[in-house]
């Protein structure tokens, strides 16, 4: 069916009546553009843990060979679960030279180095009728079509200060021999608004099969060890795991401009507000997560100490627990990663937190729990909610009601 499913004033999603045309279920993918690749790769990969999936060689997107010279232009898909990618590093000198230096199409500013907030949509549908939605209120969809590696659905509106947004469908799943698909199914991939219906993920396998096609041919990250650390009865090479990405933290110029766009062109609810050292700062959710998104007013950076090059705050990764959060802080102190505090009244919903200073200067969020909304969307007070004091923390804490609620990654830790 092409065209929205319109009702009155509303949109069907699945049946369900709602503002727009797509409901966005969560945070699903992120991603730098960062100059040091190999120290990123070292951090993010060795480190922090993201196993590689996929490389994407921008000299092969664009086959210039004086727009890349004396320069790498290969970007990384890595994970932390069974998603084909959960974070995303591209070559920022690469895309420098590049006519658009965003994941999405759009010509973006020299302190976004953010290549993609991408938000996952239930259907094929929802991905179609958003792509009318954005171009009948106005917002140009950006780069659409279906992304191949990692086979995703999509389209790239971006925000009103260049930081590219994705809604997309669907996700390469990677199984238990953490084998990517092999590159030969990448014919499948396009660059139009899709006709509905497509076959199955399935039947687009069994008709690659029937063609004779090489199912192991994929790339196989090797995860080289050793397997040294006693994580929850498992043995690992990092005391710890992450579980789940976001949530995004970005400075914004426009308050009002960004708060309309996240709003009301992609549907995020706003779940508190505080005002910090003068500074209104805002909170944003797609699911029952307390935030999954987070604006700032820009005059915050340089208060807080952060790096003027990029206008995001931080890139929040979830740990297993408690323990593993502090056992992630002294793995990551020892390796010689810089760990910084900021107040907590920063991130309300989450209480004990560190960030770990990646190698461009960005900051990651490591903690181990966001307080969950329910179906009133009420929000603790102040002082309902865990005292923090950076200075010294406990050994272990008491549960609060809603302890290990919200988390996704259930399958095996390694």
């Amino acid at each position: 069916m092409d065209g929205m499913t319109k009702v009155g004033d509303k949109y069907s999603v699945g049946g369900v009546l709602m503002d727009r045309p797509f409901k966005i279920r969560r945070l699903g993918h992120f991603g730098y553009n960062v100059y040091k690749m190999d120290e990123a790769m070292h951090f993010y990969k060795n480190l922090l843990g993201f196993r590689i999936t996929d490389t994407l060689d921008f000299a092969r997107v664009r086959p210039d060979p004086k727009v890349f010279e004396g320069i790498s232009a290969v970007g990384y898909f890595t994970t932390h679960g069974t998603d084909h990618h959960s974070f995303v590093l591209f070559p920022k000198h690469a895309l420098d030279r590049m006519a658009s230096g965003s994941a999405g199409g759009h010509k973006t500013n020299a302190e976004v180095t953010t290549n993609q907030i991408t938000w996952q949509v239930g259907t094929l549908r929802e991905v179609g009728e958003g792509i009318d939605y954005f171009k009948s209120i106005g917002i140009n969809p950006g780069r659409i079509g279906r992304d191949v590696p990692g086979s995703n659905w999509h389209s790239y509106p971006s925000d009103p200060e260049g930081h590219t947004n994705e809604i997309y469908y669907g996700i390469e799943q990677i199984g238990w021999n953490l084998q990517a698909k092999p590159p030969g199914v990448r014919k499948r991939g396009f660059h139009d608004k899709p006709e509905l219906p497509q076959i199955s993920e399935y039947q687009e396998i069994e008709a690659f099969k029937a063609e004779g096609m090489d199912m192991n041919a994929g790339y196989r990250d090797v995860e080289k060890g050793p397997f040294k650390y006693d994580v929850g009865g498992i043995m690992l090479p990092r005391p710890f795991k992450v579980i789940k990405i976001g949530p995004v933290r970005l400075f914004i110029d426009d308050m009002e401009k960004a708060l309309a766009f996240y709003t009301k062109v992609m549907g995020l609810r706003i779940t508190e507000e505080v005002v910090y050292d003068g500074h209104r700062c805002v909170f944003l959710r797609c699911n029952t997560e307390h935030h999954s998104l987070a604006l700032y007013p820009k005059a915050l950076r340089a208060k807080l100490g952060l790096s003027p090059h990029t206008s995001c705050m931080s890139f929040g990764n979830q740990v297993g627990d408690y323990q593993q959060l502090r056992d992630a802080v002294d793995f990551l102190k020892a390796e010689g990663a810089t760990i910084k505090y900021l107040p907590p009244e920063l991130f309300p919903g989450i209480d004990y937190s560190a960030f770990a200073v990646d190698p461009d200067g960005h900051l990651i969020q490591l903690y181990y729990y966001m307080e969950q909304l329910g179906w009133d969307a009420k929000v603790r007070s102040k002082e309902q909610r865990r005292k923090v004091d950076n200075a010294k923390w406990p050994l272990a804490v008491d549960a609060m009601s809603d302890s290990y609620d919200g988390e996704t990654l259930l399958g095996p830790l390694g």
